[in-house]
């Protein structure tokens, strides 16, 4: 059965596609053939369906359903808003403040975070996900937390403390509350023109039930590729023990491993997880099983690690091998050109997420608060490209938002010049880019491919809304 989408305005001029068994088999001005059904766009413009290549399903739905502070203005502005929703039967989670955007310019402590939340255990994730503020109440549930690296008795609790708090958290979610923002985030996924999400596990970030339960989600929803961040750990129904498996931490949380140390906090560099050795060990296995490897990676001293690592294990697997593996690193910021070269001649995919310098870049931004005039490197994605490493975009939400029409203009406009890419380049990253980083095809309207696309209301360089996404034949978001 043929359904034949009528009026549109399709890249290459075509004004009609034929749909059949979820491929596309004919686009053009006038169908040749017999329909089982038309759908008229009313002339809206259709392009590829974009693909997430790093989310977090369950914290990025709690933004809907729990305490979205990624609008707070100040330290007082976040204390009033878990004033508002604490109730002291009910955990409440929280995500997106940022203090370097605050005129206090610091976080609260833990006793004026307790003086509002009152009994209510509460845990308030950065903007980065990889430090939170903590109530006592929540730090109870968890003793370890007090005597683990990262801890700290008034401020942020980063690290494995982090990684306590945040378990302890995520095991306070009930099912139902699960269910809801999983469903609430590829809902809205799907809104904003997605398709698929590639989900970026591991057992300090969502655990094996969370993924678990996301994989088998079903219905009219855009396509889950699921990774786990684990060494040596397989779950069932994961493209690969990748994602976030984490080599270091991040920028804002002063946790990202640099080879040197942070501006405005001499007495740190970061904190590193993992060795060169363990990164190769990681990579032979995956490679020799047939799995995609891949690395949370993001300060300089953690780019250096990765690449030895891989250079140690070309040593077993060769570079063939490599290449052949489609390996992944997510965020890659701060990396050199002759870093890049080596990741390119190992085949390796760089998962990156362009919100993160229109966020954080220049030289007012917080990247230009920590690192100084280090900053300014960051992010090379024209460098990337030029140099033969495969980009696939997405948004690592909550940590920014899923909006892939900004994503692809944050791309274009980088804050660095010469470091942004061209508007083909960006949008190819958000779509090919991403089915390439799941090992699979997709991205292209053409006969024969995959019937996956989103029809906007306007010019696609114009901020237009999805009114249809299609994924596989299957709408699975439509404007009425």
């Amino acid at each position: 059965m043929t359904t034949l989408y009528t009026n549109a305005r399709v890249p290459g001029g075509a004004t009609a596609m034929a749909v059949e068994a979820g491929r596309l088999t004919w686009l053009g001005t006038d169908y040749p053939g017999q329909v089982a059904h038309t759908v008229d766009l009313g002339g809206a413009f259709v392009t590829p369906a974009f693909v997430d290549a790093h989310v977090h399903a369950t914290s990025a739905g709690l933004l809907h359903t729990g305490l979205d502070l990624t609008g707070t203005a100040s330290l007082s502005d976040l204390l009033d808003a878990v004033r508002d929703r604490a109730d002291t039967d009910v955990l409440l989670w929280g995500h997106g403040w940022d203090e370097t955007r605050w005129p206090e310019n610091r976080p609260p402590t833990r006793a004026e975070l307790d003086a509002v939340a009152g009994g209510t255990p509460v845990y308030l994730s950065r903007v980065d996900a990889h430090s939170a503020l903590a109530s006592t109440a929540l730090v109870e549930l968890v003793p370890d937390t007090r005597t683990a690296p990262g801890w700290s008795g008034e401020g942020p609790l980063t690290q494995d403390a982090h990684h306590h708090a945040r378990r302890a958290a995520r095991e306070s979610i009930t099912p139902a509350q699960r269910e809801a923002a999983q469903f609430a985030f590829l809902r809205h996924a799907a809104s904003m023109g997605i398709a698929c999400v590639h989900e970026c596990g591991g057992p300090d970030i969502s655990g094996a039930d969370d993924l678990a339960d996301l994989l088998a989600r079903s219905g009219d929803l855009p396509q889950v590729v699921g990774y786990w961040g684990a060494l040596g750990e397989p779950v069932p129904g994961v493209r690969g023990l990748a994602g976030d498996l984490f080599v270091d931490g991040a920028f804002g949380s002063r946790t990202a491993a640099l080879r040197a140390p942070y501006t405005d906090a001499p007495h740190t560099s970061g904190a590193r997880y993992l060795s060169a050795q363990q990164i190769a060990d990681h990579v032979v296995a995956c490679t020799a099983a047939g799995r995609q490897a891949g690395f949370h990676v993001i300060g300089d001293a953690a780019a250096a690690e990765v690449v030895a690592g891989f250079q140690l294990a070309e040593k077993v697997v060769g570079e063939r091998a490599l290449a052949a593996a489609r390996h992944r690193l997510e965020h890659l910021e701060m990396v050199t050109g002759e870093q890049i070269d080596e990741l390119a001649r190992f085949g390796v995919i760089a998962s990156v997420q362009p919100l993160f310098d229109a966020y954080w870049g220049g030289p007012e931004g917080m990247y230009a608060q920590r690192l100084g005039d280090r900053a300014a490197a960051l992010n090379p994605f024209a460098t990337m490209a030029a140099r033969g490493v495969r980009l696939a975009f997405g948004s690592d939400a909550p940590v920014t938002a899923v909006d892939p029409w900004a994503t692809v203009r944050a791309a274009v406009d980088h804050r660095t010049p010469g470091a942004g890419l061209t508007w083909e380049q960006a949008f190819t990253a958000h779509t090919e880019g991403g089915w390439h980083a799941a090992g699979m095809t997709g991205g292209r309207l053409e006969a024969g491919a995959p019937a996956t696309f989103a029809v906007w209301d306007g010019d696609p360089r114009t901020s237009p809304h999805c009114l249809r996404t299609v994924h596989n034949g299957t709408t699975i978001h439509e404007v009425r």
